[in-house]
């Protein structure tokens, strides 16, 4: 049994209300392999609700030795190096069919490198592993930093229980820069010594840290969706919490670029611990815009989609990452954009709106989800241009952000439920 959603409203020109988003996802999945390690020492609120870290909270306390982590490659990259250093545990990690088409080459040659005994089942290089869990000396290591900052993360998170600490020194072009500052930031907050220098990262062993206690703020990657549809309704006025000024979170720079591009302002209230979004009056949209995400990817589907709904060309590059998602991202950007006819160029690192050609496009467009949340919530935006626009799997969305399709109701969307059995 599959399932989809028309979602429309009645009023599109006009946005108005209030919505409370729970932790970044982000910061929470750091936050829940830290407590594991330093257990009561660690306290964690607001931590996020979202089907990853739920995972991955399950996961860190199951008394199985097999453990599916479906399809949350957070939570297969950072339970890798987790439950290597757990002495005499062994553990089997699996996936969804996409989970073991995703690489995890890179982190696991890492670990043997430094001392770590890890198994792959199946193909060389991919999920599912066999973890035997023992104790790590640690050191140096040389880490490929364009293929993804979650390995380097991943290793960050347990390099405080490595005998002699470790030196990760980076190669390459450093990809999603800001997430690995935000576990640099965590583990500073956390009591662990760490130095950065230009391409050397050090994490000294843990000798003394008393209780450290943390309160996780929204996540921006999910307050993204918002600025879209604000920068498309012609009037808007919307309020999100709890969100500061000083986040840890790179993809704050969603204020920036659609201050900037699309006219939408921010506006924090340090006291209250929220913002506000707000249209610009008499702002002029511009015909093109190029900006280069390498340090937010996350945000290339919203923009892309929202330059698409306004007729705005684009070029967003910095996307190398986007290959090996849930989805193949720019593949799937691509296929759903013609329906709306928006054709796009794709390399492997860069999406490029070229042309937005006026032909006659259905009233009723269905766009496929690729078991990708992202995709979900970004071109739900469409919702205030059509008159209907399904989406299929929209529980997809669960992955991290379940309560998205309620918050978009208190927005005034109409959101009706199918099922149906698929041939």
């Amino acid at each position: 049994m599959s399932s989809y959603i028309k979602i429309y409203k009645k009023n599109s020109s006009s946005l108005y209300g209030s919505i409370s988003i729970t932790g970044s996802k982000s910061i929470s999945n750091r936050l829940l392999i830290l407590k594991a390690i330093y257990k009561d020492d660690i306290h964690i609120e607001n931590i996020s609700n979202c089907e990853d870290t739920e995972v991955l909270k399950k996961s860190l306390i199951s008394p199985s030795n097999i453990l599916d982590i479906h399809h949350s490659g957070t939570a297969m990259r950072f339970l890798t190096s987790y439950f290597s250093i757990q002495e005499g545990k062994k553990v089997i990690l699996t996936g969804s069919d996409r989970m073991k088409e995703r690489p995890i080459f890179l982190l696991v040659e890492a670990l043997k490198k430094l001392g770590s005994k890890i198994d792959y089942l199946k193909k060389v290089g991919f999920p599912p592993i066999q973890i035997f869990g023992k104790k790590i000396l640690g050191g140096e290591i040389d880490m490929n930093a364009e293929v993804s900052s979650q390995y380097i993360s991943s290793l960050m998170l347990i390099a405080s229980q490595f005998e002699m600490g470790l030196k990760i020194f980076l190669k390459g072009n450093i990809t999603s820069i800001p997430y690995i500052k935000m576990t640099f930031d965590l583990l500073t907050l956390a009591g662990i010594k760490v130095d950065w220098k230009e391409r050397i990262i050090h994490i000294y062993p843990v000798k003394n840290r008393g209780k450290k206690y943390f309160s996780v703020e929204s996540d921006w990657s999910s307050a993204s969706y918002y600025y879209s549809m604000a920068s498309i309704a012609k009037k808007s006025h919307i309020i999100l919490r709890s969100y500061s000024n000083d986040s840890l979170q790179g993809d704050q720079k969603v204020s920036y670029i659609y201050d900037k591009y699309f006219g939408i302002s921010t506006v924090f209230d340090k006291d209250k611990n929220i913002i506000t979004l707000n249209k610009k009056l008499n702002f002029f949209l511009p015909k093109f815009i190029e900006l280069d995400l390498n340090k937010t990817p996350d945000l290339a589907q919203t923009i892309v989609v929202t330059c698409a709904a306004l007729g705005i060309k684009c070029s967003l590059k910095g996307l190398e990452t986007l290959k090996i998602k849930e989805t193949d991202r720019l593949e799937a950007l691509k296929e759903e954009l013609l329906k709306f006819g928006v054709r796009t160029k794709i390399t492997d690192s860069c999406i490029e709106i070229t042309d937005l050609y006026r032909k006659k496009i259905d009233s009723f467009i269905r766009i496929k989800t690729y078991q990708d949340h992202r995709m979900a919530m970004s071109f739900s935006t469409f919702g205030l241009c059509f008159d209907f626009l399904q989406i299929d799997n929209p529980n997809v969305v669960e992955k991290s952000y379940p309560n998205f399709w309620k918050d978009l109701e208190y927005l005034g969307f109409l959101i009706d439920s199918y099922d149906y059995d698929e041939e």
